[in-house]
C-alpha cells in the first residue's frame, strides 16, 4: 500500500510541473507571454474543465445541461471582461434525461448496463415485459402481420455482437487459426441479421412504436472495452434504450434459445417542447480593422449518454482557454476576434451554419477561422481545405510559433475540399477561409466519439493546454498578419475542373422540424 501512495503522489506532483518551452523561434513578446499564460501556471483548462464536465455534464442540444452550460460560458466570460451573449437563431425541441434503471429479472436477475437513448420518452414508471428477438421475416409484409404478438415486449434489433472483446487481443494471444475462425463466424452471423432486418423493412422503430412494443433495445459497440455509440432515439411514445455489448449478448442469447427472459424498465424523461436555441459568442473588438474578423470555432452540444469530454468538451474548452490568454496577452487586437460555441453540430452543423448565413459581414471580412472538434490529444493536423495559397499565411504563422508546438504539426498543403466535417465548413462554403485543427483520429473515433466512456477521466491536461496555446497565437498572428488570406480554391481534376460541392452550404435549418 505504501508503494502504490508514494507513485500516485508522484504522479499528481508531475502533471503539476510547468512545461517549459526550449526554443522561441523569434523574440515575439506576445508569443512568450502567451507561452507562459498557457503552457505555465497561468493555465485554467483543468478547472474549466471540471466544471463542464463533471458538475454540468453532457449537452444535448437545447436540453437543460445544454442551456446551463450556455450561462456558465457567459459568466466565465464576463468575469474575464470579455463581451459574451446567446444569440438565437431559431427553436429547437428540448429534453430532460432523467434516472434510467433496467433489470433482466427472467430467467435469473442482473441488473443491465443501459442508457436510453437521447429524446426517448420515459415509462411513467416501472414496466415489465418479455424480450425478444426481431422476428425473422419474409418481408416487410409478413412483419407487420406478426406486429400485434409484439404488443408489451421489448424488441431487440440490433445485431448480437458474439465476442466483446477488442480484436487487437484477439490478434495478440489467440493462435491465428482461431482468430480466422472468429472472424468468419462473425462476419457470417453479422451478414444474416443485415438480411434479416432488410428483409423486414424501412422505418422499422416507428413500427414497433405503433405497434405498442414496451420499448426498443439496441447495442452499438465501438470494437472497443465497454464502450458503446450511443446516439439518439427516433422514437415519440416508446422507450429506446441501448445495452452494452455484454449485456445486450445476454438477452439476446436469452431469447434466441427460448429461455423466457424478461425486462424491467423504469425510465424518466421529459420532453419540454419547442424553445427558442442559441450560440454563444463572445468578442473583443479589433482596434484597426474592426470589420475584419479572426472566429475561433467549437460546438458546444454534445451527445449525452456521458459528459461529452472530447466532442467537444475540448474543444470548447480549447476556445474557452484561447480567449482567455488573448484577453490577458494581447487585449487590442488589430481584428475582430469572435468566439462562437455552436449548438446543433451534432444534427447537421444547424447553429454555426445559421450564424454564418446570418452575418454576411463577418464571412466576406473573415481572415481565418479556427475550429476544433474531436478529441483530447495534441493538435497534429491543418488542412488548407483547397484554399491554394493559405499555406502561404501559415508558413509564416508557424514560424513564430515555439517548436515544441510546431513541430508535432503536419500543414498539408496546398490540401483538398475535405467531402464533410465540422463547423469551419459553414464558413467554406460561403467561399470563407475555415480551417479545422485536427488531433489524433482513430483512438478518439472508437473510444470517446459519441460514446458512453467520453468523460472526464478521458483528457490529457498537457495536450488541451498546448491546443488552446496554439489556438491563441494563431488567433494573434491572423489578427496582426498585415496580409489576407488568400481564398483562390484549387481546381480538382475531373470534370470541367469543378470542385465538389462543399458541404454544409444549404439553407440553413431554423427549427426541429425536417429532423
Amino acid at each position: 500500500m505504501k508503494r502504490i501512495a508514494v507513485v500516485t503522489a508522484l504522479v499528481v506532483l508531475a502533471a503539476a510541473v510547468p512545461v517549459r518551452a526550449q526554443t522561441f523561434p523569434t523574440n515575439d513578446p506576445v508569443i512568450r507571454a502567451m507561452w507562459a499564460e498557457g503552457m505555465e501556471s497561468g493555465s485554467q483548462v483543468y478547472r474549466l474543465a471540471q466544471v463542464l464536465l463533471d458538475s454540468i455534464g453532457p449537452r444535448l442540444t437545447n436540453s437543460p445541461g445544454h442551456i446551463s452550460s450556455m450561462d456558465w460560458l457567459i459568466r466565465t466570460y464576463s468575469g474575464w471582461g470579455v463581451t459574451a451573449r446567446k444569440e438565437s437563431y431559431g427553436t429547437f425541441r428540448s429534453w430532460r434525461r432523467g434516472r434510467t434503471h433496467a433489470d433482466l429479472i427472467a430467467p435469473r436477475f442482473r441488473t443491465l448496463e443501459a442508457t436510453m437513448l437521447g429524446w426517448s420518452p420515459g415509462t411513467r414508471g416501472p414496466v415489465d415485459g418479455e424480450i425478444v428477438l426481431l422476428p425473422d421475416v419474409a418481408d416487410a409484409a409478413a412483419l407487420d402481420g406478426m406486429l400485434p404478438s409484439l404488443r408489451g415486449k421489448f424488441v431487440a434489433t440490433s445485431f448480437a455482437e458474439p465476442t466483446c472483446r477488442p480484436d487487437e487481443k484477439w490478434v495478440e494471444l489467440a493462435r491465428p487459426a482461431t482468430v480466422e475462425r472468429m472472424r468468419a463466424q462473425r462476419d457470417t452471423a453479422r451478414r444474416a441479421w443485415q438480411a434479416r432486418t432488410g428483409r423486414a423493412g424501412g422505418n422499422l422503430h416507428q413500427r414497433l412504436e405503433n405497434a405498442g412494443v414496451a420499448g426498443i433495445l439496441t447495442s452499438t459497440w465501438s470494437a472497443g472495452w465497454g464502450v458503446n455509440k450511443v446516439f439518439t432515439a427516433n422514437t415519440t411514445r416508446v422507450p429506446a434504450l441501448d445495452l452494452s455489448c455484454e449485456d445486450y449478448g445476454l438477452v439476446y442469447r436469452l431469447a434466441e434459445n427460448r429461455q423466457g427472459p424478461r425486462m424491467r424498465l423504469d425510465a424518466d424523461a421529459e420532453a419540454l417542447g419547442e424553445q427558442p436555441v442559441y450560440n454563444v459568442i463572445a468578442e473583443i473588438k479589433g482596434s484597426t480593422l474592426p470589420n475584419e474578423y479572426v472566429v475561433l470555432s467549437a460546438h458546444l452540444d454534445s451527445y449525452d449518454s456521458s459528459s461529452g469530454a472530447t466532442d467537444n468538451g475540448t474543444g470548447t474548452l480549447t476556445m474557452l482557454e484561447a480567449m482567455r490568454i488573448i484577453k490577458k496577452t494581447y487585449p487590442n487586437p488589430k481584428r475582430t476576434i469572435i468566439v462562437g460555441h455552436w449548438a446543433g453540430e451534432e444534427q447537421g452543423l444547424i447553429g454555426s451554419g445559421a450564424f454564418a448565413a446570418d452575418h454576411p459581414e463577418i464571412a466576406s471580412g473573415l481572415q481565418a477561422s479556427f475550429n476544433q472538434d474531436n478529441g483530447t490529444w495534441r493538435i497534429d493536423y491543418i488542412r488548407m481545405q483547397g484554399f491554394a495559397e493559405a499555406g502561404e499565411s501559415f508558413g509564416k504563422w508557424f514560424g513564430k510559433i515555439p517548436n515544441e508546438i510546431a513541430d508535432n504539426i503536419r500543414l498539408d498543403v496546398p490540401g483538398v475540399p475535405e467531402t464533410g466535417g465540422s463547423d469551419h465548413m459553414s464558413w467554406i462554403c460561403r467561399g470563407a477561409p475555415g480551417f479545422r485543427l485536427q488531433s489524433h483520429y482513430p483512438e478518439y473515433r472508437q473510444y470517446t466519439w459519441h460514446t458512453n466512456r467520453d468523460s472526464f477521466d478521458k483528457i490529457v491536461f498537457d495536450d488541451l493546454r498546448n491546443n488552446a496555446t496554439l489556438t491563441a497565437m494563431l488567433a494573434y498572428l491572423a489578427s496582426e498578419d498585415p496580409d489576407r488570406v488568400s481564398r483562390t480554391k484549387r481546381v480538382l481534376p475531373g470534370p470541367g475542373g469543378v470542385p465538389p460541392q462543399w458541404p454544409g452550404c444549404g439553407t440553413p435549418r431554423r427549427s426541429t422540424n425536417g429532423l
